[in-house]
């Protein structure tokens, strides 16, 4: 595994399953999903899955999320006590339905409040806390020249950074300005985070910053080998082939298997319908292939329909680079 490649937190994404997954493909370092820190809602089916690390390959790291210092120690405490060997708040998440309780970078517009849960969480556990933030609240308020400082202070393990603001959502581009200026202003490890999509942009992101580490989101949905290919662009400068077709319908079923292993009959159907289609995007005749696979009810049906495409795949070609098609071939087929 590569410690300086990461894998972003991504609620409904990063369970257990995909981290284990990209680990398997070389990640360093994979976050959970984010966790409440309303202990009310601890027992609740989705956060007994997002808290399940059963197995999982060290090191397991806890996201936890909320407004109240008090609260998130005492999640922090839970947390580790359930297995996790770092714990990482969140301060980045642009949610709506998140800042309105005053939480993910929302927070970003105390920053005394901010001071404030650092403190508390880095006092209440003896595991590293890192933390996940943005930029600021609001483009051209950016402040987290000054939330990083505080990081520092208060003992934070390391700060991952995504070149956006709240404001910003996942539009725009993300800007590596800042990043480099926090990387040169502390000494904690610095993580860069937003639009890493390729090795190029990889390497590009980490000569800039000068950043100790990058962490992947969106672009490892559905292609978790991406940490391989990142990995060897890193050590050797050269790309690896694009990934055999037989290899990518073995690595789908293998992580369908888990996902109906670990979710069930109904849920693991469900959820995992949103993979098939990250796994399938772009390919020849997906889009027809999808719009039946989204009407199967059963785990079973559900692999064999996917078996099935992949066959059709194989004799068109041997990579996935011989089965990719464009956007207007896609309208066509």
């Amino acid at each position: 595994m590569d410690q300086k490649i990461w894998v972003a937190p991504m609620a409904g994404v990063t369970d257990r399953p995909f981290r284990t997954l990209c680990k398997y493909f070389g990640a360093g370092h994979a976050v959970s999903e984010m966790m409440t820190a309303d202990k009310t809602l601890r027992m609740s089916k989705k956060s007994l899955y997002r808290a399940n690390f059963d197995g999982e390959i060290a090191p397991i790291s806890a996201q936890i999320a909320g407004s109240d210092p008090a609260e998130l120690a005492e999640a922090a405490r839970y947390q580790v006590a359930n297995g996790a060997q770092i714990v990482d708040i969140n301060m980045g998440c642009p949610a709506k339905k998140v800042c309105n309780k005053l939480a993910g970078s929302a927070l970003l517009q105390d920053e005394d409040l901010v001071a404030r849960i650092l403190d508390a969480v880095v006092a209440a556990v003896d595991v590293p806390v890192t933390l996940k933030t943005r930029l600021g609240f609001l483009n051209g308020q950016e402040n987290i020249m000054r939330i990083a400082d505080q990081a520092e202070k208060s003992g934070i393990a390391a700060l991952v950074l995504h070149g956006r603001t709240r404001e910003d959502m996942y539009l725009n581009t993300a800007r590596y300005e800042l990043i480099k200026q926090v990387k040169s202003s502390i000494q904690i490890p610095v993580i860069a985070n937003g639009d890493i999509d390729s090795p190029e942009k990889a390497q590009y992101v980490m000569d800039y910053t000068g950043a100790d580490a990058i962490m992947i989101g969106r672009a490892a949905q559905g292609r978790p080998w991406i940490f391989r290919e990142i990995a060897h662009f890193l050590r050797t400068g050269q790309h690896l082939a694009a990934p055999e077709i037989l290899e990518v319908k073995q690595v789908l079923i293998e992580h369908l298997s888990e996902l109906y292993q670990f979710y069930g009959e109904y849920s693991g159907c469900r959820i995992a319908r949103k993979h098939i289609a990250w796994y399938t995007k772009g390919l020849y005749a997906s889009n027809e292939f999808r719009q039946n696979m989204y009407q199967v009810e059963s785990t079973a049906t559900q692999a064999a329909v996917v078996e099935a495409y992949f066959d059709q795949l194989l004799n068109r070609g041997s990579r996935m680079s011989d089965v990719q098609v464009d956007q207007v071939n896609l309208l066509a087929i």
